[in-house]
């Protein structure tokens, strides 16, 4: 089995995590910066050969009435730089970065001036949550 990559991908950072050989548990990577855009798209391509992975799954942000709106549609755009070489799997990440915050706060972690955890803790989510269903 292949590694797969869980990717949080905002207007500012993509938070990057990554499954273990077994494809049970999410670990976090990096939170990287999303410009200059074709430096991220690099990043991740380099982090896809270096593991051998070719499945890359993505949080798809979705309104709470299950429609697709900016931010999901700049999340589909964004993994279109990835296709055919990868398979993209959307995950539906509502409320994850809320999820991410209560478990850091629970954890005593500072991440209201440290957004990148909060990105980085979503990533393994998105991960997490696609782990588990398969």
């Amino acid at each position: 089995m292949n590694k797969v990559l869980g990717l949080d991908i905002g207007k500012k950072r993509i938070g990057i995590a990554m499954s273990d050989i077994m494809g049970l548990i999410a670990h976090p990577v990096e939170t990287i910066q999303r410009e200059p855009e074709n430096a991220a798209i690099q990043k991740i391509k380099d982090l896809c050969v270096a593991n051998n992975i070719k499945t890359i799954v993505a949080g798809l942000p979705k309104h709470m009435n299950n429609t697709i709106g900016e931010q999901a549609q700049d999340c589909i755009d964004f993994t279109e730089n990835f296709k055919p070489e990868y398979e993209i799997i959307f995950e539906d990440e509502r409320l994850t970065s809320r999820q991410a915050e209560y478990i850091l706060s629970q954890t005593g972690r500072k991440y209201t001036k440290n957004k990148q955890l909060v990105d980085l803790k979503s990533a393994c989510l998105i991960l997490q949550q696609y782990l588990d269903r398969k």
